[in-house]
């Protein structure tokens, strides 16, 4: 049972439904969306998804800016791009959902110096 996004599903259909992040951020809706088309190129939040997962991510984001120092940098990264809150937060949820996936696929827990440290490597150098 996933009760964060109050959906049922089984152990091995969390583990083999996805082969990459980038289609598990898809289905999540976390990914952005990008049209192009000539000359012009927009870069857009994905409407279609699964809305009860995109909102638990949404959450999950929030209640890690406060409770993850790593989290809390990358937000601070992107709302000092130019970043809105909730684009940041988007943003933060893409790269959880992306840390949740290596998880699951290496069947390993997670941790807070794995998952941030090499953003934090790539800044000093």
């Amino acid at each position: 049972m996933c009760s964060a996004s109050g959906c049922s599903v089984s152990s091995s259909d969390v583990l083999d439904r996805y082969t990459t992040a980038k289609s598990r951020r898809n289905y999540a809706g976390t990914s952005p969306l990008t049209i192009a088309s000539g000359k012009k190129r927009a870069v857009l939040a994905r409407h279609v998804r699964n809305r009860r997962l995109y909102d638990a991510i949404d959450q999950w984001a929030f209640c890690a800016l406060s409770s993850s120092p790593g989290a809390r940098e990358f937000y601070d990264q992107r709302r000092n791009a130019g970043d809105l809150h909730h684009q940041a937060l988007r943003a933060l949820g893409n790269r959880l959902v992306g840390i949740l996936h290596g998880c699951l696929r290496h069947h390993t827990h997670y941790d807070e110096h794995i998952a941030w440290d090499h953003r934090r490597t790539a800044q000093a150098a």
